[in-house]
């Protein structure tokens, strides 16, 4: 049974107001009510944006929200890939936030159809709290990731807000998940990640970590 948040987000009417206006307030709303995640949002973009030849995923891409800053400096053979599982997402995405590094791809972010070693930057922003079993999909971010490559994670984090029982049913209700504080830096450091860091604000979390150079 799909939850109510993944049938919002293949609803082609959905898809094209979440860019412009679902999203900003959702996301403000992670830092209830403060700046903290905007700010930090800003930071990321300008860093997505530095020059460079890198290969960068976007796993659960939606409409291409970070499309353009992800692509803006990629120099050489480098290039931006979008997946989302969402036609009307995907839809929205090649509508809007088109490029010429740019291209988009429908697929299971469980089993995404890239070799090994495949990106620099793996990236998964706003969306794995959306994902049924999300875990397993960290796995793949870190197998398709070469060595040395980041992986950069935006999503919720359990609080003393989010701990609540009434935000808890809530976000059962909607199909959102609240990881626990620690959930994905443990996940991610199994793996054998390096330099696992997290950055905390209000009930979302910013997790950057690193594949080694070798296993």
């Amino acid at each position: 049974m799909t939850s109510f948040a993944q049938r919002m987000m293949g609803n082609p009417a959905f898809s094209q107001i979440y860019e412009q206006l679902w999203r900003p307030v959702f996301t403000r709303g992670f830092s209830l009510g403060g700046s903290e995640t905007a700010d930090y949002d800003r930071a990321l973009r300008a860093y997505l944006a530095r020059p460079g030849q890198r290969r960068v995923l976007d796993v659960a891409c939606g409409p291409g929200n970070y499309s353009d800053d992800a692509s803006r400096g990629l120099t050489g053979d480098g290039g931006y890939v979008g997946i989302d599982f969402s036609e009307a997402m995907l839809t929205q995405a090649q509508l809007r936030n088109p490029g010429e590094r740019v291209a988009y791809v429908r697929g299971d972010a469980h089993h995404l159809p890239f070799p090994d070693c495949s990106f620099d930057t793996v990236l998964c922003l706003a969306a794995l709290y959306l994902i049924p079993d999300p875990l397993p999909v960290l796995d793949e971010m870190v197998r398709v990731a070469r060595p040395g490559g980041e992986l950069i994670v935006f999503t919720s984090v359990r609080s003393s807000v989010a701990s609540l029982p009434g935000a808890a049913a809530l976000a059962g209700l909607s199909g959102l998940r609240i990881f626990g504080r620690r959930e994905l830096l443990d996940r991610l450091e199994s793996l054998g990640c390096e330099h696992v860091e997290q950055t905390v604000a209000g009930v979302g979390q910013y997790v950057h970590a690193r594949r080694p150079l070798a296993q």
